[in-house]
Order: structure tokens, then C-alpha cells, then sequence
């Protein structure tokens, strides 16, 4: 991932992240965690009428959002040439003559986001970046596959290469309030994913509250993720401004 500076002159810095060790399960702490549902949407209502940064703010924000993307496809029609052309797109995702005017060459995307099968083309497609290639797994986007097989997914896009690895969370253990089950889970999936990082997708639309959003994220944190995430993009609902 990428940190962008916006002084003058505008620099990018290069910082690894340091991985999240994780915590005990604080169940006192997680049953404390309330959502104020209607304070939220109101705040979440008034952001469009805030002003935004201009000039060379601007620029620098416009940025710094392409230095986080995970550039992404998950097609069930993805090829190759696909893969290949996505990841030129990931080193080259702003016209050359556009950052050298903004002093930002060298601006690439955060990572690029595929299925197993195409972890090691894009692999092959970004050797000599530091982009990393992220890989959704354990039975993405449900989640419902046999908890061993979702492991061993893990297992074998880290194998492959990915350097980060989207899980999926049971929304049934959030739905059902058992926090242990998902702490559990969490944990053993950050385990197996080694030194790669771990982002930990909620998939929001499906959690039914703000205060299971909240609740469920919180005990992802404790059990290691590196990330949270909304949501697969497979959900009827997805990201949205009160989550």
C-alpha cells in the first residue's frame, strides 16, 4: 500500500504495514458496542452538502484514493489477458504525463484483487512492484464451503503468492449474537494466511443492524484482521455511507 503526503512539493512514501497480532476475545467490550442508527444516517446525509478540497488538495486526495484501490476482477469469464491487462492498468493507472505535471510518477494502484486460479498470473503480470496481488478465498463470497477446505484455500493462494487474502466471515455467527464462533474463525484464518495480511470482508447488507456492523467488526479486529471490509460486491446491498 501507498501513503500519500499532500505538501508541496506532493510525495508518496512507500510503508509496509505492520501486521495486527490480534487480542483476546473482550466479550464485555463487544456486548458495550451500540449504533445509533438514526444519528448515523443523519451524519452519513449531510456529507454530500460538505464542501470539498480544491487544487492541489484535490489532486493530492484524488491520489491517495487511487494509491488504496484494490484494482478488481471476479468473473466467472476471466482470462488471462484479462489478469494481464488489469495489472497494467495497476502500474500505470494515470496517464504518464499527467503525474509528472502532479510530481507523482510512480503512483500505482494498492493491489489487485483476483480468484485463486489468477493469483499467479498477476503474479507473473507485476513482478517488480511492490504491488501486492490480494486473493478472496474461504468459499468467497458465501463463505459456506466446509470450514477445512476454506483453510486450505488460504493455504494455497498464499502458495501461489498472494501477499493479502479477502476471507469471507459466517454472517450466521453475527447473526445469531455468537461472537466466540466468529472470533474463532477469524483467528484461524489470519493463522493460516502466515505473513500475508489479512482482510476480513463483512459483507454489511447481510448483517442486518449497524450494531452487528459494529459488534462484527470490533471482534474481526481482535482476532487479527489487518482489514475490514463491507462487503464481496456479490450482496444485493453493499457498501453505503451510515456502514
Amino acid at each position: 500500500m501507498t501513503t500519500l503526503i499532500p505538501t508541496a512539493p506532493t510525495r508518496l512514501l512507500q510503508l509496509a504495514h505492520v501486521r495486527n497480532p490480534g487480542m483476546p476475545l473482550d466479550l464485555d467490550w463487544v456486548a458495550s458496542v451500540q449504533a445509533n442508527t438514526s444519528a448515523i444516517e443523519r451524519r452519513a446525509g449531510s456529507l454530500g452538502g460538505r464542501r470539498s478540497v480544491k487544487k492541489d488538495y484535490q489532486a493530492a486526495w484524488l491520489c491517495k484514493a487511487i494509491s488504496v484501490i484494490d484494482l478488481t476482477t471476479l468473473a466467472g469469464d476471466d482470462t488471462p489477458g484479462r489478469v494481464q491487462r488489469l495489472c497494467a492498468k495497476a502500474r500505470q493507472p494515470v496517464r504518464a504525463e499527467t503525474l509528472r505535471a502532479l510530481g507523482m510518477e510512480g503512483l500505482t494502484t494498492g493491489a489487485v484483487c483476483v480468484y485463486h486460479d489468477m493469483v499467479e498470473t498477476a503474479v507473473r503480470a507485476l513482478e517488480g512492484t511492490h504491488i501486492p496481488v490480494a486473493a478472496v478465498s474461504t468459499g468467497f463470497p458465501a463463505g459456506l464451503s466446509p470450514f477445512r477446505l476454506r483453510i486450505a484455500e488460504i493455504g494455497e493462494s498464499v502458495a501461489a503468492g498472494a501477499r493479502e487474502i479477502d476471507i469471507v466471515i459466517s454472517r450466521r455467527h453475527v447473526l445469531t449474537g455468537n461472537w466466540q464462533a466468529l472470533y474463532d474463525e477469524t483467528a484461524e484464518m489470519r493463522a493460516a494466511c502466515g505473513e500475508a495480511h489479512v482482510k476480513a470482508i463483512l459483507a454489511t447488507g447481510e448483517l442486518g443492524t449497524l450494531r452487528n456492523v459494529a459488534r462484527a467488526s470490533l471482534v474481526c479486529m481482535m482476532a487479527g484482521a489487518d482489514f475490514i471490509k463491507t462487503s464481496t460486491g456479490k450482496e444485493g446491498v453493499n457498501a453505503t455511507l451510515p456502514v
